[in-house]
């Protein structure tokens, strides 16, 4: 590497001025990195390849760049982009910009499978040296331009792991989750220096600071100054930088281009005079031994991997720049407008490729109006700008009050627009903080970051009433997002396919506007191959880009009318990664779904799912008899029923589909009802006992078994092992006991009247009341393979509301709520229904309802009072035997009257007295015990008065009370203790 003594004495002053100024201030440290610094622009400007130093993105680099290319002309271009990504640009003809270079890989050959997918992209902007580069030399004859960097197979070889995750991970808006490359990445890299550089700079983030500080005064500086300011900047951040590895990775970069350049220059005899070297200002102040090309320090570089690359332009904009390499947001976009207004300043023509969307005619002969001179060539003197550059504080630009002046009004009348209640006066007052702002941080002339942060203090205040705040509305103003668009010649063949089948709805896919497709099908059948496509796009790209209003598409089901909001040109990037898949949509869709299919974690349901998609989508039987055959053997191959709902509903679906419209069940399907009949069966018991099976799954297991039944026995299974699967099921959790009671019942080993008593008793226990909602649970669960069981199901939910007290039915209810809401939530409409069958569905009608259980378990007591001469066998007594018998009904009714009830109502008479006043009945008082109150009816009813009725007899009304209270007696009995 070439010291100082071999360099001519050029920087010599300029060294021993900073080696002072660092012994006085910093000590021999600082010393060696300032007269390091210049050292390294010594170098790098005596390098007989013309190096050409650069920022990402930056006006000043775009602009010098244009004034070279017009003086010196040169003959071969080395550009540091990845060498692989050369014959794509010659498509940036048919884009609109910005958009970004892509390399993209999903089958991988050398790289751990779960880095997968690979993307890398290189964004490109009219505002950019690179661009003004690559526009020259395609448009002028016999200038060939050299990507010299590292492939794109070679940024994951040599990235660390940790650092691709980082990179790969986060979402850079269109970009996505791809890598970015770019040509000069001049930040410092480490925040101590940033933090530094920010605070006595009086900026709030990088991008103003840089825009203060170099791109203003080198936007109109002459190129050696450019050049020289350029490498001394790189130098300074490359010998500041913190991170060993990063920098090795760079050092790799630079050998691997200086070879690159050297083999180039070797095989075509090229003069280097004639060559200029686009870089990175970090990689102009190399010090690898490769560097020059008069080296001979060699470099092996690595083969590629086995992994095969796919290419292709994807749309970009200033937002998705920005994200991707940490810009502040509006950045890219005022660095657009700098570039516009210094274009128009200088009287520059800035290279455009022919026939570029959304550019202007291509590059004019016309030179700048005041060309620079060239800068020395090999051997011959170089002056020293960075001396004067340095010491003299930089030319600072007059006001320009005219364009401040528009930049107040149109914030004014944009606010306006988006809810502001901005006035004459906040533009007057964003002006006069323009300034203000200006002049505190050292300039004359306010940059659009003042402007910015004048605008947001005067307008904004406290409150943003819409969806745009000022500093986005201001980044409206400057330029916008501007976004980037890939045109119809430069789409991968899939994308173009797209464009040509959907032709027909008329529309402009280009558009970033959701527009609105409206299909006939009955009207134009010729629509249908529209249908088709928009459907599987559905199923492909992201759901803003393709979104159904009207229609469905399901098994057996099409839809004659359907509606559609479409967003192709919003989602571009996506639509043109399919077309790295495959060469059309039905291509693609049959991958993926075999690769999801035979995915290590694939599943039965899984499987089933791709069968479904298959049918719906491509309607192809064979694949879908594929898929199929997949799906039987990852059913007999899991040891899990985790997914068993899933299955379940999905093979219903199936099975009913093909029996509607096939004359004949497919192979795969009676497999798999066989298959999945002994495996379930085989898991059933175990199911039933573990922990961690959940209710769910065991009642789809059991509904697997049960629809399946007739067809898997039809098949030759056996319905024995069914019944000994149950019959060696134990479970022990509340809900899977009820679920077993139901699959017994079921097959015939209980009735519902013992289910029915079963539950009877369970009411009936206080200690398994808390218990009783996973009962329920269980029972819900169970509509799935009994759906005979529903009514019950309704039946023991009415039961348990009915009988339950409310100091246990007020704490179970939420509990019971949240229970069918979390684990049946499917099941409820059925319930429902159900419940809308058993009950009435009047008001009127509710007064004179009596549940079906309720009338078949009163006559179920009323037998057994009979039997034990309990309450109620009086009234049984004397239907069924006239009034004779051990227990009279007068003998019952005399016992009522002797008994607390008429001593309570006899104390209490003012109550009854207006009740039956209500009631509209009439009768005296006498005294329990007395022969008055003993005295009965015709009918043998006790009546508990003696008054008589209007024909002689007891009063109608009181017979009916006093029948009601000698039948039910235990209210009165109830009340009577609450109150004695």
């Amino acid at each position: 590497m070439s010291g100082p003594s071999m360099i001519g004495g050029t920087f010599d002053p300029l060294r021993e001025q900073l080696a002072r100024a660092a012994r006085d201030f910093g000590g021999d440290a600082v010393s060696g990195v300032l007269t390091g610094m210049v050292d390294d622009v010594d170098r790098a400007l005596r390098e007989e390849l013309e190096i050409f130093p650069v920022c990402h993105h930056s006006p000043a680099s775009a602009l010098a760049m244009v004034r070279r290319l017009r003086e010196k002309q040169p003959k071969v271009i080395y550009l540091e982009l990845c060498e692989d990504l050369q014959p794509l640009l010659t498509e940036l003809r048919n884009c609109r910009l910005p958009v970004a270079v892509q390399a993209f890989a999903t089958d991988l050959d050398g790289f751990p499978k779960e880095w997968a997918p690979l993307s890398v992209v290189a964004p490109v902007t009219e505002a950019s040296a690179e661009y003004q580069a690559i526009a020259y030399a395609l448009e002028t004859p016999g200038v060939e331009l050299v990507l010299v960097d590292r492939s794109t197979d070679h940024v994951f070889q040599w990235a660390r792991e940790e650092e691709r995750q980082r990179e790969h991970g986060e979402e850079a808006g269109l970009h996505g989750d791809a890598v970015g490359v770019e040509i000069g990445d001049l930040r410092p890299r480490f925040a101590e220096l940033e933090e530094h550089l920010l605070h006595h700079g009086k900026v709030r983030h990088w991008s103003e600071w840089w825009d203060q500080y170099v791109e203003q005064p080198l936007s109109g500086a002459g190129y050696a100054t450019y050049r020289q300011v350029m490498v001394l900047i790189g130098s300074l951040f490359r010998r500041l930088s913190r991170d060993p590895a990063r920098l090795a990775v760079d050092e790799d970069r630079e050998r691997h281009m200086w070879t690159r350049m050297r083999e180039h220059l070797a095989a075509t005899g090229a003069d280097p005079a004639d060559c200029l070297y686009v870089c990175g200002a970090f990689h102009a102040a190399s010090r690898v031994e490769q560097f020059g090309v008069r080296s001979a320090a060699p470099f092996e570089i690595s083969p590629r991997t086995g992994t095969t690359w796919l290419y292709g332009l994807i749309p970009s904009s200033h937002s998705a720049i920005e994200a991707q390499f940490g810009l502040a947001s509006g950045s890219v976009s005022i660095a657009a407008a700098t570039w516009a207004k210094a274009v128009r300043r200088d009287r520059l023509t800035p290279f455009r490729l022919t026939g570029q969307k959304g550019a202007g005619r291509g590059p004019a002969t016309r030179k700048p109006a005041t060309p620079k001179p060239a800068p020395p060539q090999a051997g011959e003197s170089i002056a020293d700008e960075l001396t004067g550059f340095l010491s003299v504080p930089p030319a600072l630009d007059a006001l320009d009050e005219d364009e401040l002046l528009g930049w107040c009004v149109d914030i004014v009348r944009l606010a306006r627009r988006n809810g502001y209640l901005a006035s004459t006066a906040d533009a007057i007052a964003v002006f006069e903080t323009s300034i203000l702002l200006a002049g505190l941080r050292g300039r004359a002339r306010p940059t659009p970051y003042d402007f910015q942060d004048a605008a947001v203090t005067c307008i904004e205040k406290d409150a943003v009433p819409g969806r745009r705040d000022v500093r986005r509305l201001c980044e409206i103003l400057l330029g916008g997002d501007r976004v980037g668009e890939v045109g119809y010649d430069a789409l991968p063949p899939l994308a173009r396919n797209v464009h040509d089948r959907l032709a027909p709805l008329g529309l402009d896919l280009d558009k970033r506007t959701i527009q609105r497709a409206l299909l006939d099908l009955r009207a134009d059948p010729a629509l249908g191959p529209c249908s088709d496509l928009l459907w599987m796009l559905r199923y492909l790209l992201p759901p803003d880009a393709v979104r159904p209003i009207m229609g469905e598409r399901r098994l057996g089901e099409r839809a004659i009318q359907e509606s559609w909001d479409l967003a192709f040109g919003k989602h571009q990037r996506a639509l043109i990664e399919l077309g790295y898949e495959g060469v059309t949509v039905e291509q693609v869709l049959e991958q993926r779904l075999r690769r999801q299919v035979w995915d290590p974690k694939a599943t039965a349901a899984v499987a089933l799912a791709a069968v479904e998609d298959a049918v719906l989508y491509l309607g192809s039987r064979r694949f879908a008899d594929e898929l199929g055959a997949r799906a039987v053997e990852l059913l007999a191959g899991e040891r899990s029923v985790d997914d068993a709902p899933e299955v379940l509903r999905r093979i219903r679906r199936l099975l009913a589909y093909y029996r509607a419209g096939e004359p004949a069940l497919p192979a795969w399907c009676e497999e798999f009802a066989t298959a999945g009949y002994a495996h379930y069966c085989t898991l059933l018991p175990t199911a039933f006992d573990d922990d961690d099976t959940g209710v769910r799954q065991v009642g789809a297991m059991l509904g697997f078994l049960f629809s399946m039944e007739s067809l898997a026995l039809a098949l030759g299974c056996d319905r024995a092992q069914l019944e000994l699967a149950v019959r060696q099921s134990h479970p022990e959790a509340p809900a899977k006991v009820a679920l077993l009671w139901a699959a017994r019942t079921q097959l015939g080993l209980m009735t519902v009247a013992d289910l029915r008593q079963r539950c009877d008793d369970l009411l009936g226990n206080p200690l398994v009341v808390p218990a009783f909602p996973q009962y329920i649970m269980g029972f819900v669960q169970a509509m799935e393979p009994v759906p005979a069981l529903s009514g019950f199901v309704v039946e023991v939910i009415s039961k348990a509301f009915g009988r339950l007290p409310d100091a246990v039915l007020l704490p179970w209810l939420p509990r019971l709520i949240t229970t069918l809401k979390d684990e049946a939530g499917e099941l409820m409409p059925a319930l429902v229904r159900e419940a809308g069958r058993t009950f009435p569905a009047t008001l009127a009608a509710v007064d004179s309802f009596t549940p079906p259980w309720t009338s078949r378990s009163t006559g179920d007591r009323t037998a057994g009072a009979v039997a034990a001469g309990g309450p109620g066998a009086g009234s049984a007594g004397a239907a069924g035997t006239g009034g004779a018998g051990a227990d009279a009904p007068g003998a019952g009714a005399r016992r009522a009257a002797a008994g607390p009830v008429p001593e309570l109502l006899f104390a209490h008479r003012a109550t009854c007295d207006a009740v039956a006043a209500l009631l509209g009945c009439a009768g005296d008082w006498q005294p329990p015990g007395s022969p008055a109150s003993e005295a009965t009816d015709p009918s043998g009813a006790p009546g508990p008065s003696g008054g008589a009725g209007p024909s002689g007899g007891a009063d109608p009304s009181v017979t009916a009370a006093a029948t009601l209270l000698t039948t039910h007696p235990e209210p009165a009995l109830a009340l009577a203790t609450l109150l004695t």
